[in-house]
């Protein structure tokens, strides 16, 4: 199956798809590994690999490029975030069809004021509602495989409150929106009320030290939610764990222990070594003849 077919195979399933996040092909790779059965491209941690923080400064080639680097590596779905959709509905369309064409099996499309900033900061501005669905409506018109997920992220519940944030989550699917993002919900209350308000298939995005309560992954799943992403899981651990061994690098004076301990050809592995070492032999001999 293309990797748009096997998205929308997932999220036709009883369970909830959780994307752990990925920045870049490692991340990835590792996700896949762990046996999740899609990846979310994270917009933060993309960033962060260009060296800036999650306020809007990277451009939709970056993004994209990102994106087609990571379904290149792995088999299973990626699903990355496209922002705000780079402009106005023109934008939109190329973006849309940018995403097909790297491999990208789904984007969401947010309705923040360019330059956005991260959905768990303060002081973001929202576009009027019409100009955001005009964009879900140009997204969904752009793409040429009708399996493409077009997820509809509001960033509406901090500045003008949860009731707009549902009426513009509903107003999304009637765009033709395939699924809604309602992002930072702020209470328990709110992220229970959002699959049951909103009438359509919800996205939940579990992030430790932001603005909504921490939730487990079967109550989400409970509540009605389809789709769960992870977005920050790895960039941070990644930083703690550079941090820890950098720090045993400078007391110890030598290159420390690091869990996992793996040797240079164990971590070659977990990158494809093995496949393209077969490489090496497979197209020495000639095919033999066949008999006559």
């Amino acid at each position: 199956m293309t990797p748009t077919a096997k998205l929308r195979a997932l999220l036709a399933s009883d369970e909830m798809l959780v994307a752990p996040g990925a920045y870049d092909a490692i991340t990835a790779r590792m996700i896949a590994q762990a046996g999740f059965s899609a990846v979310y491209m994270t917009g933060a941690g993309t960033a962060a690999t260009l060296g800036y923080p999650d306020y809007g400064l990277v451009t939709m080639t970056e993004m994209v490029d990102n994106a087609a680097r990571l379904a290149r590596a792995v088999d299973v779905p990626v699903i990355a975030d496209a922002d705000t959709g780079y402009g106005n509905e023109l934008n939109v369309i190329r973006t849309v069809q940018e995403h097909e064409r790297a491999g990208t099996a789904g984007i969401h499309i947010e309705d923040q004021v360019s330059p956005k900033k991260c959905g768990h900061l303060d002081d973001k501005q929202i576009v009027p509602r019409e100009d955001w669905t005009a964009k879900i409506r140009a997204a969904c018109a752009a793409r040429r495989d009708p399996n493409f997920l077009i997820i509809a992220r509001t960033d509406s519940r901090a500045m003008a409150g949860f009731d707009e944030a549902v009426a513009r989550s509903k107003a999304a699917l009637a765009a033709g929106a395939d699924m809604v993002f309602l992002e930072a919900p702020q209470t328990m209350e709110e992220i229970a009320a959002v699959p049951k308000l909103v009438g359509g298939a919800c996205l939940l995005n579990v992030v430790r030290g932001g603005k909504t309560p921490e939730i487990d992954l079967p109550t989400a799943q409970a509540m009605g939610y389809k789709l769960a992403i992870v977005p920050g899981l790895l960039f941070k651990a990644v930083m703690g764990a550079c941090d820890a061994a950098l720090a045993g690098l400078k007391t110890q004076q030598r290159h420390p222990v690091l869990n996992p301990d793996l040797t240079v050809r164990q971590a070659f592995a977990r990158m494809g070594a093995d496949q393209w070492d077969s490489y090496r032999t497979m197209f020495r001999d000639e095919p033999k003849a066949a008999a006559e």
